[in-house]
């Protein structure tokens, strides 16, 4: 990444270039970087490509300041963290779901951070939606706090693999072996295109802010402060995209169809 590409990309998320690639400075970039770039899946629904490659993610986050799921919002996020002199790993993920159900194989990726002040080494993540606020220290085995709950990693019962645990609840098993972005493109492509995949059935847009979080579900405008839930649903078009403007600063020409409904 070129500097001016990397001054561009910290003045997406509000931040200046840290004077060292330190755990503190990593703990506010990915803070930044949840407060302003959104996890969306729009893409899918609006017949977007999504191209796991630096350039196009890079591209879609900082030029056409939109934001992504986590193969974009990590992959992207490596690139500026790299580039600031970071040393970071992809790491493939399994998420679990209902009943403690393992997903696919590349389910989620995510990023081993190593910093210049020997801390860590730490996992950084931007794209998993509702989850740790700062990095997790990756070799501790014991509770970790974070504004978003207590976070635990622990090994996994065979293969060496790694689960993420947040206020009890298994999140993901990580794979520890470094993989790169094209490792990704099956994973990506199943969760554009597969019924067994949430992202087709709707569309989604959220961020957190530093008093709780705000989502876009469909055409319901979702916001917590403080652990209160507030919903306002959003009456036409017009509202929508005003919604999408204001609150993600995304400037749509059009609104991704509703899922099932070819014609919106």
């Amino acid at each position: 990444m070129d500097a001016n590409l990397l001054d561009a990309y910290l003045r997406r998320i509000g931040a200046t270039r840290p004077e060292r690639a330190d755990a503190a400075a990593l703990r506010d970039l990915q803070l930044r970087h949840l407060w302003t770039v959104p996890f969306e899946n729009l893409s899918i629904h609006l017949g977007e490509d999504i191209v796991l490659e630096e350039k196009p993610l890079l591209a879609k986050i900082v030029d056409a300041r939109r934001g992504g799921f986590c193969y974009e919002l990590n992959g992207a996020f490596a690139a500026l963290l790299r580039g600031l002199g970071f040393t970071v790993t992809l790491l493939q993920g399994r998420v679990f779901g209902d009943a403690g159900r393992l997903g696919i194989p590349y389910d989620h990726l995510a990023l081993r951070v190593e910093t210049a002040d020997s801390s860590g080494p730490w996992l950084a993540d931007v794209g998993f939606g509702d989850h740790a606020h700062h990095p997790l220290v990756l070799d501790e085995r014991g509770d970790q706090r974070d504004p978003a709950g207590t976070f635990r990693i622990a090994e996994a019962p065979e293969y060496g693999d790694l689960d993420v645990y947040r206020d009890g609840k298994p999140q993901f098993r990580l794979d520890t072996r470094p993989r790169v972005l094209a490792d990704f493109e099956a994973g990506a492509w199943w969760h554009r295109t597969s019924p067994g995949s949430h992202f087709p059935r709707s569309v989604v847009c959220s961020r957190l802010t530093p008093e709780g979080r705000i989502t876009l579900s469909g055409r319901k405008l979702v916001t917590t402060v403080g652990g209160e839930r507030h919903e306002q649903p959003l009456a036409d078009d017009a509202a929508l995209l005003a919604a999408y403007r204001d609150h993600f600063g995304l400037v749509l020409d059009r609104l991704p169809p509703a899922p099932g409904n070819a014609n919106g």
